[in-house]
Parts: structure tokens; sequence; C-alpha cells
């Protein structure tokens, strides 16, 4: 499984994104083993479509679930027809979110 999740830095220990398609970073996260990696967020300075561009953009990546401060409807309605759920409105670093997924067993 790959979970996605929106970050304003590099690593476990920065802090979720508040907002999903114009986050800083994606950080995809194999929650079994925790090993990720890192992606500039390159949708994050568009005029318009960052969202739906950003989902697009994680579907490729081939994540499961996206875990965000605030996921706008188009980027949602995407992520929702892609097969993603979108846990949303998520605090703390990206590790202490990825733990709270883990514990809720999802």
């Amino acid at each position: 499984m790959k979970v996605a999740v929106s970050s304003t830095g590099t690593d476990l220990d920065c802090q979720v994104d508040s907002h999903f398609g114009r986050c800083s970073y994606f950080i995809i996260i194999n929650p079994d083993d925790m090993s990720f990696e890192v992606h500039p967020n390159e949708n994050a300075t568009l005029g318009g479509g960052a969202g739906l561009q950003s989902a697009q953009f994680v579907a490729s990546k081939v994540a499961q679930v996206v875990i965000t401060g605030n996921c706008g409807p188009k980027a949602m309605k995407a992520l929702e027809a892609a097969g993603i759920k979108v846990i949303s409105n998520e605090t703390g670093t990206v590790r202490e979110a990825l733990e709270r997924f883990k514990e809720r067993g999802l």
C-alpha cells in the first residue's frame, strides 16, 4: 500500500500541509516499513487547476490513500474516481498523521 501525504517539507517530521493542491511536497509512504519518497509539488504555483493536476500526479504514483489538511471539491472528485481514499482535516507532522491512520486500521 502507498499513502500520499501533503507536506510542508521533505521528511516525516515536517507538518502536514493544509492544502492538497498547493502543498509544497507530496511524501509517498509505505506504512508497513515507513520507507518513503519525496516529490516537490510542481502544480503548487499553477494559476488554476492545481488540485486536479495534483490528484492526477498522486494517482500516477499508485497511492491508495491521501492524507491532507484540506482537499478541494474537484481534486476530491478526481481522487475518488481513481479509487483513492481521502483523509482530510489532518494536522501535526506527517509521521503523526500516518500513525493515526495506522491506528484506525483503514
